[in-house]
């Protein structure tokens, strides 16, 4: 960023902070309201409906079909679950329900409606929302939040008056179990509402919610359950999990919201980056698109690429320079509520977000999305295209913009799927054991249980329904004694007493469990603050561990010099931003989904065969036409082998197209069955089409020897042993410790470093190894992490595929289209002088000549 840019931005900053200091109360970035009660408005004595009625026509509305139909089969005492498309009313309809029947009931103060949301800034929102007609329609009710961020002085003041209504999270609700009078809080309970119940059904955080519902169901008789989601492929699999087994409705959105998907197409392909994945290059056609429109979200797929975008973009428009905010969760949470607000405002150009910004946020003045690079699947390109157009009968418009040429098929890909509404199914997890033992001690800080009653109860849930008796047993004992560490006083949690009722050991195991309950870990993280001036927001601690005072790093668009670290707080100051570093977050480069990988098969092959006339195709037609010149573009049916040889050694270059996680995993295996062959020695890169195998040595390969190297069987027992399991099973074991709570991350402003968790947890799991290696918990964690690293299932489907296809090898003379990202992912590891950009530039071109010799024609099983 040059002198005069930087002039610019600060001076605009400095404006904002006038502005802030000078504005009233409601302007400021104050936190939100925690409480709202609605005044009623005078009404005459019409019928809740009709009111209803009466008050969509007054806001020149009226009622879609499948909002009437909700709010019937609420008043008939139903539970169901409702799938309609982003910013169509789903939160009308699940909320007028219970709305109406307290209009007609008159039924007395108390608890009556929980909304469950998975997002605190989803909550603030939300909480407004609901408020917004109350008062109108002639009901007075108090409203509340509680979150983490809900201070305890509201938390008092709302025990204290009664709430009729509490929007609140996953984690938040299970805190509320370990209250000695949950029970009478929650026994004239009416409905909860669960909220973007897709983003939970495949995580913990939704087996959480589960075990929550099940208690509900046990203290609140007749209670309803409605779950709302967006994007779903399997909505059976997922009523069934919500409403555990039990009957209940599906309702379906009057009509798929209008959705408008288009690319930004490069100017010539030739010179288009055929590898990368910041996008950086195409900052001026992205200005112009924001320029073009009232409100953007530009997302990206993870924090570094949004700093770096955020950066980019005020470097091409300085004058843009407080129009333009930056959004993502290691940010202070005053910097995203003053970008949040803006939003809502329509005082910002421009917001550039990540997933921070996915779910049912309202921000009306958003009239169109930018996806930056691929989104990796349609459910998360639908949910993100649904943040602009967000009102009724409004079209939503997402434009792609390709970060590569290769995913020009992607955005093509994902157009045409979400045209056939091929959204991806999200999996539900199956008794997790240290979500389980959490469970078990918070309802024993609570009221205590009885065994055989909170078995049956555990029970109740889809997640747990198989649990065998002797599993409950043991986590009744782990919760109670901590397994082999029975003899420490800190893990004897439970106990049993003499009326048989378990209960928590002492108030200080109580408040150590309370402090820490939740299955979502949050990231080892340091906040990053200048050392007179305001706080920018965190970091994870691995990335500052790398750095000694005086490197400079960016954050929140800023960049920032490292001037000491004490106490959990990396202190900086301002600094020039030639040299400064990206920290990487945790959370890592996401894979692409099963139904958006088949369909860009079907896209790929139709381009190569001249089928589909849209403007990727066209675009992409000279690099498809370039891979098949020089090797062979695979049909669906096919498994495309490459062999190249350079100075660095033999290249194979596999392209099941499954993903990155799968890729990672397959590499490893076929590298650990090749090994066992040839004595070789491999170095491996993957992304979402394939994977690489780089050897130094010269080797031979056919098809046939790829085939049975890429076969099923025994394929677990081969992974296992090429990825070293036991190791990552180790690290992974630090987030279950935390969940079951053998492991302390401290008090709040008290936390405990990474590495301190880290140490503490991995000899936990060395202890149960040597002395009670068959503990569950142990087989969690490595099952876990084969799933989240490497999609164990997907891994074993894929191979299962592979054995059906035919193997097409080639030994091009030059490397391919489909190659070269592999290749420049290799040479992104290495230490060299020229810049990475340069080089796959370099092996562009030389790709582009006319060939010295014809390619030898490709081998085939």
């Amino acid at each position: 960023m040059s002198s005069d840019t930087q002039r610019l931005v600060r001076e605009a900053e400095r404006r904002l902070r006038k502005q802030l200091r000078r504005a009233p109360a409601s302007a400021a970035p104050a936190g939100p309201p925690t409480t709202i009660e609605t005044l009623a408005a005078p009404n005459d004595d019409a019928d809740a409906r009709t009111r209803v009625e009466t008050w969509f026509a007054s806001a020149g509305m009226q009622p879609f079909d499948f909002q009437r139909e909700v709010w019937t089969r609420y008043r008939a005492g139903e539970s169901g679950l409702l799938h309609a498309s982003t910013g169509t009313g789903k939160t009308l309809a699940a909320w007028l329900g219970p709305v109406m029947e307290a209009i007609d009931d008159s039924s007395p103060r108390g608890l009556k409606v929980l909304w469950v949301t998975p997002m605190r800034a989803l909550a603030v929102d939300t909480l407004r929302a609901l408020a917004a007609p109350l008062g109108e329609l002639g009901l007075s009710w108090r409203l509340g939040l509680r979150t983490g961020d809900t201070p305890a002085a509201d938390r008092a003041r709302q025990d204290r008056r009664g709430l009729d209504a509490i929007v609140t999270t996953p984690e938040s609700l299970s805190l509320m179990f370990s209250r000695s009078n949950h029970a009478l809080t929650f026994g004239a309970l009416h409905a909860v509402i669960v909220d973007e119940w897709h983003e939970l059904i495949g995580g913990k955080r939704g087996v959480q919610v589960e075990l929550a519902l099940a208690r509900l169901r046990r203290l609140a008789p007749g209670l309803r359950v409605w779950g709302l989601s967006a994007t779903l492929g399997n909505l059976d699999e997922a009523r069934e999990v919500l409403l555990a087994g039990n009957r209940g409705a599906i309702v379906a959105g009057s009509q798929p919201k209008s959705i408008e998907i288009d690319t930004l197409i490069p100017q010539d392909i030739r010179r288009f980056p055929w590898a990368g994945h910041l996008g950086i290059h195409s900052v001026a056609e992205v200005a112009t698109e924001i320029e073009k429109s009232g409100t953007s979200l530009v997302f990206t797929n993870v924090r570094s690429q949004a700093e770096f975008w955020y950066r980019a973009l005020l470097d091409h428009r300085p004058d843009w320079a407080g129009l333009i905010g930056l959004h993502h969760g290691s940010l202070d949470i005053g910097v995203r509520r003053w970008v949040e607000d803006g939003l809502r405002a329509g005082t910002l150009k421009a917001a550039v977000c990540t997933s921070s910004l996915d779910l049912g946020v309202d921000f009306s003045p958003v009239d169109r999305v930018i996806q930056i690079g691929s989104a990796k699947s349609v459910a998360r390109l639908l949910q993100r295209a649904g943040r602009s157009g967000h009102r009724p009968g409004l079209p939503s418009r997402i434009t792609c913009v390709p970060t590569h040429a290769l995913e020009l098929v992607e955005s093509a890909a994902a157009r045409e799927a979400a045209q056939h509404r091929e959204i991806e199914s999200r999996t539900p997890l199956a008794a997790p054991l240290d979500v389980l033992v959490q469970h078990i001690v918070t309802v024993a800080v609570g009221d205590g249980f009885e065994s055989d009653a909170l078995y049956e109860e555990v029970r109740g849930t889809h997640a747990y329904r198989d649990l065998a008796r002797e599993t409950w047993e043991w986590a009744l004992g782990f919760a109670g004694g901590g397994g082999v560490l029975a003899a420490y006083p800190e893990y004897r949690r439970i106990v049993r007493g003499e009326d048989g009722v378990y209960r928590i050991a002492d108030t200080r195991l109580a408040r150590r469990h309370c402090a820490q309950i939740g299955t979502i870990v949050s990231d080892a993280s340091v906040n990053v603050q200048f050392q007179r001036g305001a706080r920018l927001g965190s970091v994870e601690e691995s990335f500052l561990a790398k750095l000694k005072a005086g490197d400079k790093f960016v954050i929140g668009g800023k960049a920032v010099e490292l001037v000491r670290m004490r106490d959990m707080t990396a202190w900086v100051r301002r600094a020039a931003p030639s040299a400064a570093l990206v920290p990487r977050w945790l959370g890592g480069k996401l894979s692409l989904s099963g139904r958006l990988a088949h369909r860009i098969r079907c896209v790929l092959e139709g381009v190569a065969e001249g089928v589909g006339d849209t403007p990727e195709a066209r675009a992409v037609m000279p690099l498809i036409a370039l891979q098949r010149r020089h090797s062979h573009v695979p049909a669906a049916s096919e498994l495309l082998a490459e062999v190249h040889r350079t100075r660095e050694g033999t290249h194979l270059c596999l392209f099941p197209f499954a993903g990155r996680h799968v890729h990672s995993g397959l590499a490893a295996l076929v590298a650990w069955r090749l090994g066992q062959r040839i004595p070789l020695s491999f170095s491996m890169a993957f992304n979402d089409y394939g994977f690489e195998l780089l050897s130094p040595t010269r080797y031979e390969i056919d098809a046939e020897t790829i085939a049975a190297l890429l076969s099923p069987e025994r394929a677990e027992q081969d992974l296992f042993a090429s990825i070293n399991a036991a190791e990552l099973a180790r690290r992974h074991f630090r987030e279950i410790a935390r969940v079951t709570g053998l492991v302390f991350q401290g008090y709040p402003g008290q936390g405990r470093s990474a590495k301190q968790l880290q140490v503490t947890s991995g000899l936990l799991y060395d202890v149960y190894a040597r002395h009670d290696p068959g503990n569950p918990l142990l087989a969690q964690a490595q099952r876990e992490v084969l799933e989240r690293e490497l999609e164990l299932t997907r891994l074993n489907s894929t191979l299962r595929e592979i054995e059906t296809q035919r193997v097409v090898l080639t030994r091009p003379a030059r490397v391919t289209p489909l190659a070269l990202p592999l290749i420049a992912e290799q040479m992104r590891n290495k230490l060299t002088t020229e810049k990475l950009a340069d080089r796959v530039a370099r092996m562009q071109l030389a790709m582009q000549r006319p060939e010295s010799r014809s390619r030898a024609k490709p081998d085939a099983s």
